[in-house]
C-alpha cells in the first residue's frame, strides 16, 4: 500500500483530477471514432485487495479515497443494480452542519468542507449551491434546542445563529411570519454553509474519477455471502472471524477487505458475516412541483411540521417529510404523503397553493437507536460498515469515504469517526442526534 506522500500516491492524484476532458473541440478532433469507457468493469478478477458492497455515493467516495489518498487501486465497487440507483439518487439533495451534537457537528462540518471542493478534485462541476439553511422554530421549547445547536455549532467552529421572525422574513420573503398560522413562526437556525448539490453528478464524478485510477465498478453484481473463517459462529462466521472473500452472482473473488455501504441492506450484508445491526429500515418519501421562476433562495426546514423544502436551479421545488412510522420496504408513494405535506407547506408558504405536483418517489432509511451512523472496523477482521445514516447519508458521503478509507489503509480508527463504531451501542455511548435529525433535513 502506498503512503499518501509518495510519488505513486501523487500521480494517482493526478489522473483523478483529469480523468477525462469533453469540449466542443474534443468532440469535433474525435469525429467518429468512439469514446473510451468511463467506467473499468468487464470480468470479475479473481483477487482484490477491498471489495466495497453498494454503488452509492458511499460506495463510490470509499472506493475514490482508498485510490487516491492511498494508492490502494485494486478495489471492486459491487452493485446488484446500478450505480446511484438507491438512496443516492432517491434524496433530496441537501448539504449541511449544524447539528446538535459536538462529534456531529465536526464530522458534518468535514464533510460540507470537501463538498465546496468536490468540483475541482473531481474535475466535474457537481452544482454545489450555497443557499443558507433555516430550521424553523415554532414553540418556545424548539427555540430553545435551536439556541443550544447554535452554541454547540460555534462551539466547533460552524457558522450558526438564531434569528427572528424579522430576518426570516427578509431572507426568504415567501414565508408567512405572521401570528394567523396555526403554527406561527416564533424564530430559526440561521446556518449561511448550508445548501443543495447535484446527487447524480457527485455520483458520476466519484465513479469517474475512481475509473481513473484503476478502480473497477461492477453493477448487476449481487454479493450472496461474505466468506469468512475463523469465527465463533458456524461456518467461521461471527466476531472474532476474518474475511477471506465473497460470493457474487457472477462468481466468487477473494478479498481480505469487505466494506458495507448499502441502505435499506445494510442488516442482510452484515448477518453474511454473522453480524446483527441495531438497525430499522423506513420509507423516506419526498415530492417535486412543477419549475417556476427562482424565488426561494434558502433551505427551508420544519421540525413540528415535518417538512422542508428547497427549490432546484430549474425552478422545481423539492419537499420531504419525516420516515413513514411503520419500518417496511415499501417504496410506493401515498396520497397521504402528498396530502399531509402539502398541508404543511401551505402553512408556512400560502402562496404556493396553486402550484402542481408532478411527481413523488421513496427511499430506503435505516435508523439506529440514537439518529447516528454506524462507521469503522467491526469485530470480524477485515469487514467494515458504512451504514445507518437514516435520513442524511448524503450530506456526510465526502467524510465518510474519506475516513473509512484512512481506516482500511492504516488499520487505525479516525478521531472523527471514533464516536460512530459500533461498539459504542455495547459501551453505552450513544451519540443522540434526533434533535438535530429527526425531520431528516
Amino acid at each position: 500500500m502506498a503512503p499518501s506522500g509518495s510519488g505513486v500516491a501523487q500521480a494517482a492524484r493526478r489522473r483523478a483530477r483529469y480523468p477525462a476532458r469533453y469540449s466542443a473541440l474534443a468532440l469535433l478532433r474525435r469525429g467518429k471514432r468512439p469514446w473510451p469507457p468511463i467506467l473499468r468493469g468487464g470480468e470479475l478478477a479473481s483477487s482484490y485487495d477491498a471489495v466495497v458492497v453498494g454503488g452509492g455515493v458511499h460506495g463510490l467516495a470509499t472506493a475514490y479515497y482508498l485510490a487516491s489518498n492511498w494508492g490502494i487501486t485494486n478495489v471492486a465497487v459491487l452493485d446488484k443494480g446500478y450505480l446511484g440507483g438507491g438512496g443516492s439518487g432517491r434524496n433530496t439533495a441537501i448539504v449541511r452542519s449544524n447539528y446538535l451534537t459536538p462529534e456531529g457537528v465536526a464530522f458534518y462540518d468535514r464533510s460540507l468542507r470537501l463538498y465546496e471542493r468536490l468540483a475541482l478534485d473531481l474535475n466535474l462541476n457537481v452544482m454545489f449551491s450555497r443557499r443558507g439553511h433555516l430550521t424553523l422554530a415554532h414553540s418556545d421549547g424548539a427555540l430553545r434546542t435551536m439556541r443550544w445547536r447554535a452554541e454547540v455549532n460555534k462551539q466547533v467552529g460552524v457558522d450558526s445563529e438564531v434569528i427572528g421572525p424579522g430576518e426570516i422574513k427578509r431572507l426568504v420573503p415567501a414565508l408567512d411570519v405572521s401570528e394567523a398560522p396555526r403554527y406561527p413562526i416564533l424564530g430559526a437556525l440561521h446556518h449561511p454553509p448550508g445548501g443543495i448539490i447535484r446527487h447524480d453528478a457527485v455520483v458520476w464524478g466519484y465513479a469517474r474519477a475512481a475509473a481513473a485510477l484503476g478502480v473497477e465498478t461492477h453493477q448487476s453484481t449481487e454479493v450472496l455471502d461474505v466468506a469468512t473463517s475463523g469465527g465463533d459462529g458456524p461456518d467461521g462466521k461471527g466476531p472474532g472471524g476474518r474475511v477471506t472473500g465473497v460470493r457474487t452472482s457472477r462468481g466468487d473473488v477473494s478479498t481480505p477487505v469487505v466494506v458495507n455501504c448499502t441502505a435499506g441492506w445494510a442488516s442482510l450484508i452484515a448477518a453474511m458475516v454473522g453480524l446483527r445491526l441495531p438497525i430499522s429500515t423506513h420509507p423516506l418519501q419526498a415530492a417535486v412541483t412543477e419549475p417556476v421562476k427562482l424565488f426561494l433562495p434558502a433551505v427551508v426546514v420544519s421540525g413540528s411540521l415535518h417538512v422542508y423544502v428547497s427549490q432546484t436551479d430549474r425552478g422545481e421545488l423539492v419537499f420531504g417529510a419525516a420516515v413513514d412510522p411503520l419500518a417496511t420496504y415499501d417504496t410506493a408513494g401515498s396520497l397521504s404523503f402528498a396530502e399531509d405535506l402539502a398541508g404543511h407547506v401551505l402553512q408556512l408558504m400560502p402562496g404556493l397553493g396553486r402550484m402542481r405536483l408532478l411527481r413523488q418517489w421513496s427511499g430506503l432509511c435505516d435508523m439506529t437507536p440514537d439518529y447516528s451512523p454506524i462507521i469503522g472496523p467491526t469485530p470480524v477482521d477485515g469487514f467494515h460498515c458504512d451504514v445507518g445514516w437514516g435520513t442524511y447519508g448524503f450530506k456526510a458521503a465526502p467524510v465518510a469515504g474519506e475516513q473509512l478509507a484512512a481506516c482500511i489503509a492504516t488499520g487505525e480508527v479516525p478521531e472523527l469517526i471514533a464516536p460512530f463504531t459500533l461498539d459504542r451501542f455495547a459501551a453505552g455511548r450513544l451519540v443522540g442526534e434526533k434533535g438535530a435529525a429527526a425531520v431528516g433535513h
